[in-house]
């Protein structure tokens, strides 16, 4: 059940403008409108009390406009599928990659291929942990209405690693240790070969 809403003033000023320049489409409907009924009028502003600013209190930081949570937060809160020992080991550090691959100066088209090279030999050769460095992108001035994270390669590699046909052959993806390139860097533990 929907309840209706009352119009402003202003709101039923425009909508009586509006109705008085309309024409009816048939020709049987009377040529004139009702006008509508006079708006209320609007009520006084209360004064400030002595001591009040005219201010509105703030009530916290102005609303985050970004909606999307951070790759990073996403990745970390994705849940492990590789062996709880190993990913331990992986969150600290402790675990060296195999192989690495550095996509820095790279296309979207030229990385893309390097990367889908790579995983492949890689997972051919039976390595399972490869690191991915991506950078971690340059900080640019907004230029316009719709926001842009700062780092294409480091916002793709981790889509281009779920999707065929790389997807069937990794089991992880991780952003990488500080040791290993922090941010701007992935672990790729990759799924045994058969």
């Amino acid at each position: 059940m929907s309840r209706k809403r009352r119009l402003s003033a202003d709101e039923v000023e425009i909508w009586g403008r509006v109705a008085r320049t309309t024409r009816p489409l048939l020709s049987n409907m009377p040529p004139d409108l009702p006008d509508p009924p006079p708006a209320p009028a609007p009520k006084p502003a209360k004064k400030p009390r002595s001591g009040q600013s005219l201010r509105p209190a703030p009530s916290g930081p102005p609303p985050a406009h970004d909606l999307a949570q951070p790759l990073g937060d996403a990745l970390a809160s994705a849940p492990v599928r590789m062996d709880k020992r190993q990913y331990q080991r992986l969150s600290r550090g402790k675990l060296v990659p195999d192989a690495r691959i550095d996509l820095h100066g790279m296309t979207l088209a030229q990385a893309h291929s390097a990367l889908t090279g790579f995983i492949l030999r890689a997972h051919a050769r039976g390595v399972r942990l490869v690191l991915v460095i991506t950078g971690k992108g340059k900080r640019m001035a907004d230029d316009g209405p719709i926001p842009r994270r700062p780092g294409a390669l480091k916002q793709d590699v981790p889509q281009w690693l779920r999707m065929a046909p790389l997807g069937p052959l990794v089991l992880e993806v991780r952003e990488a240790h500080a040791r290993h390139g922090g941010s701007g860097a992935y672990y790729v533990y990759l799924r045994r070969a058969r």
